[in-house]
């Protein structure tokens, strides 16, 4: 199989040099009426470094299996920063006043938003290609099990993404899955891609499989159970002369802890002050809606296991649990105030948690804290429970906006939301931290499983 054609590159790039000269033109004619020359060499600047820009943020890279919303992200952050090392430019070179800023202005307005209206188009074009049969790659799957199920469901359902599964084996025996294998390839069908979907206990079918397409050039992909890889990273680290693959290895290493720390302090004290009124309100109707305080406290496993004081807005009344227990919220609860069902399905009793960010204890994005009493019973019936706790708490995280939040009222509902936790943590990236904030805004407050 041939490798990636260079063509979409070239197309893209020279896609993005037209918009800047082309965008950089039209606000000339805005704001003088007429067209200069004086502006043309900020535009050739200026299309070097967007180009550069996105190389370095991987917007030329491929589409294929990726969502828009992570390209238009890539979009966006070149062109910004593209224009951020402009403007330096020009003020480190004291040049700023020879050009307009209500040009410079118009200029960066327009152009950001035409590159990503532009990637939007293309992406449209190239889904509805896909859907129509073209320019996917044809994939035979072998497996078993949950990650299986769901990835024939997923693909079988979306061919936008540019796979089509042409062929599925279900694994009943070795020797079965081997046969019905052997008699598919020996049928001359062209396969761009193999995956394998299989839990790891049974990944000794995988040489096998592999030997049986040792005469192909397809790509041959294996996909455990999501199980079997809650911290597996992959990442090979060198120990003196000898080579160790992290299965078990938060990416979140001292240089980064500092970054988060960074951002959270930034984030934390630029949110606090925003929502200061709000937080003042909620804590006015906290303290007329029932006796007792306005704020709960209550110890949580923080980072590395230690106990963490966590503050929320009070939500229900005042009451006392048997000791060593720590019942969950269901719906229609009557120890729930009326106040405290409005906020908890809103999440405002979590803003609190703003200050916690600010002391150190908590992190803006990162797992959810659960009661220590559920940190106890769950510990020993979810595989890597505890490895949540690689990293600090937080007031959201990816298991929050993808919907796995409110009341585990069954094991499985703890499994899926300790697997995005593990995915967060392994995952890490300041940029994910961003996503998830912004995803949060849009979808994480209200959810109908909060009670």
């Amino acid at each position: 199989m041939s490798g990636r054609s260079r063509l979409p590159v070239y197309f893209l790039v020279g896609l993005d040099i037209a918009i800047a000269f082309g965008c950089g033109e039209l606000a000339e004619y805005i704001r003088f009426g007429e067209h200069t020359r004086h502006y043309f060499p900020l535009m050739y600047l200026h299309a070097l470094l967007v180009v550069t820009f996105s190389f370095l943020c991987n917007v030329y890279g491929p589409w294929r299996g990726r969502r828009f919303s992570e390209r238009f992200a890539r979009v966006m952050i070149a062109w910004a920063l593209s224009f951020v090392a402009l403007v330096t430019f020009l003020v480190m070179n004291k040049m700023v006043e020879q050009y307009s800023r209500a040009w410079l202005g118009t200029w960066i307005i327009t152009a950001i938003p035409m590159a990503v209206i532009v990637r939007l188009c293309l992406y449209r074009l190239l889904v509805l290609a896909r859907s129509r049969g073209r320019n996917t790659r044809q994939v035979l799957v072998v497996g078993w099990g949950r990650t299986f199920d769901d990835v024939c469901s997923n693909f079988s359902q979306n061919n936008g993404l540019g796979y089509d599964l042409v062929d599925v084996i279900h694994h009943k025996s070795d020797e079965q899955t081997l046969a019905q294998l052997e008699t598919l390839l020996a049928g001359k069908k062209r396969y761009d891609e193999c995956w394998i979907c299989l839990p790891l206990r049974m990944s000794n079918l995988i040489q096998p499989v592999m030997f049986a397409l040792r005469h192909s050039t397809v790509n041959i992909r294996f996909m455990p159970g999501l199980q079997d890889l809650p911290l597996l990273n992959y990442n090979m680290t060198r120990l003196g002369q000898f080579h160790a693959l992290d299965i078990s290895c938060s990416p979140m290493d001292s240089g980064s802890e500092i970054i988060k720390r960074v951002s959270d302090i930034v984030f934390g004290s630029l949110i606090l002050l925003l929502i200061a009124p709000v937080m003042a309100a909620v804590a006015i109707a906290v303290k007329l809606s029932s006796p007792g305080p306005v704020l709960f406290k209550q110890y949580r496993h923080g980072s590395g296991g230690q106990k963490v004081k966590v503050y929320k807005f009070r939500s229900m009344k005042i009451h006392q649990e048997d000791s060593g227990k720590v019942t969950q919220a269901t719906k229609g609860d009557p120890r729930v105030t009326r106040v405290g069902t409005f906020i908890r399905k809103t999440s405002l009793d979590e803003l609190p948690q703003f200050i916690n960010v600010l002391q150190g204890r908590m992190s803006i994005v990162g797992p959810r804290p659960h009661a220590l009493e559920h940190n106890e019973y769950y510990k020993d019936l979810v595989e890597s429970y505890m490895k949540r706790h690689k990293v600090k708490p937080g007031i959201t995280g990816l298991a929050q906006v993808r919907g796995f939040r409110g009341e585990t009222d069954t094991l499985e509902k703890m499994q899926r939301r300790v697997e995005c936790d593990l995915e967060y943590i392994n995952n890490w990236s300041l940029w994910l931290d961003i996503r998830i904030i912004f995803a949060t805004v849009f979808k994480g407050f209200v959810n109908p499983n909060a009670y």
